[in-house]
């Protein structure tokens, strides 16, 4: 036992079962004898397995020692204590399996995370946030609640530590993103849209039980209302007014759609990175996918090549192709028009982003911001709705008219 004026730590060992869980108990609290308000930390590294009769033992120590914190606890260990809900009476915290990514491949990057391919049948994403394991919770609940629906998703199977932050392990079996099918096979272009335009159907056609995930709109609305207090007032209003005219929608959006969050694997396209998954109405998807095959990319080319893995001319290529196959049109004023309606929430994001990263502060990100604000004013000053129709492509409720 360690302990210092402002915690105790015991340390606990082997396994806690009917044939030694009193003696066990006995033993801590004569340790804990006169410490009653100190902090009490359960070192549970070399624990290899308890049973009830060790549970009762801590629900006794609790009494004393309300705040108590489990740390240390093994994979298995951490299953017995979540089963029986013990990790929501008392802090637990798990003993995470360590990973490098030194030297590995990096297949995709979103808002969140990096997703890096840590062996042949393997990929870890690891979280910007060094405080994710919550993050990581929201991903695993929101996948499965895809891969009930229907959305063919990688599921995570453990979390580990990867330097300072958490990461979330999935097995894609020697799987290829299309972005890399892309980039060394151009001549499987349209397959490659065709299997895009599919995936993306099949999630905005999908209902989502009613309060399962967040509402973009809302979110999209402060990104409105952020920007608006750096545009003049008129543009300003017209922007958070059309975003406010769209509809409430129930059918799934992704929120960070682009060919490195699809992998081949067997024949199987599986959709990944989920942890923006959401509820809203298709043009916002759309916004995010001008950002991620042009946006970005508009004053500086190669920044498609870093992300992506192919050039700007290939990007551009694919995402008419691609608005051109999900509106089921090659009426180039029609798609021309549900671009620019896609441009202004991405040029949106993207002063908002800058902005928040101290774009301001630096003369070349001013520049970029000056020159998103100039399209975006120019933009606002040409349309009436963010709304949009896909004829005919039999996708479901973001076909009506209304949308």
């Amino acid at each position: 036992m360690a302990d210092s004026m402002n915690q105790v730590v015991v340390t606990l060992a082997g396994r806690i079962d009917s044939n030694n869980a009193a003696k066990v108990e006995e033993e801590i609290f004569c340790q804990l004898e006169g410490k009653d308000s100190c902090p009490l930390e359960l070192d549970a590294s070399d624990l290899n397995y308890i049973s009830s009769a060790g549970l009762r033992v801590l629900l006794r120590l609790r009494k004393t020692h309300p705040d108590m914190t489990l740390t240390g606890v093994s994979s298995e260990v951490y299953e017995i204590l979540e089963m029986t809900g013990f990790t929501e009476m008392m802090k637990v915290e798990k003993a995470y399996r360590v990973v490098s990514i030194e030297g590995c491949e990096e297949i995709g990057r979103g808002a969140n995370g990096t997703i890096y391919r840590i062996d042949r049948d393997n990929v870890v994403k690891v979280y910007n946030n060094a405080d994710a394991l919550a993050d990581i919770q929201h991903e695993r609940e929101v996948a499965k609640l895809a891969l009930i629906l229907g959305i063919p998703t990688a599921i995570s199977y453990d979390v580990v530590k990867v330097g300072e932050s958490y990461g979330s392990v999935f097995e894609l079996l020697n799987a290829r993103s299309l972005s890399k099918i892309l980039a060394t096979e151009p001549e499987k272009m349209d397959w490659c849209v065709n299997e895009f335009v599919t995936m993306l159907k099949k999630i905005h056609s999908t209902v989502v039980p009613e309060g399962k995930l967040p509402d973009m709109k809302e979110t999209v609305l402060g990104w409105a209302r952020f920007v608006k207090d750096y545009l003049p007032p008129e543009a300003g209003e017209k922007l958070e007014a059309l975003v406010e005219a769209v509809p409430h929608d129930d059918h799934m959006i992704h929120g960070d759609y682009h060919t490195k969050n699809l992998e081949l694997q067997n024949d199987e396209v599986l959709l990944i990175d989920m942890d923006t998954l959401a509820v809203g109405h298709p043009i916002f998807e759309l916004g995010s996918i001008y950002n991620a095959f042009g946006g970005y990319a508009e004053l500086d080319h190669s920044v498609i090549l870093r992300f992506q893995g192919f050039d700007y001319d290939t990007a551009r290529t694919f995402f008419l192709k691609f608005l051109a196959s999900y509106l089921n049109t090659t009426d180039a004023g029609k798609i021309r028009e549900v671009e620019n309606k896609a441009r202004i929430l991405g040029y949106t994001r993207m002063i908002r982003r800058s902005i928040r990263r101290g774009g301001l502060e630096e003369e070349a990100t001013r520049a970029e911001i000056e020159y998103w604000k100039e399209k975006l004013i120019g933009l606002l000053g040409t349309t009436s709705t963010l709304l949009f129709s896909a004829e005919g492509s039999g996708s479901g409720k973001q076909n009506e008219e209304a949308r």
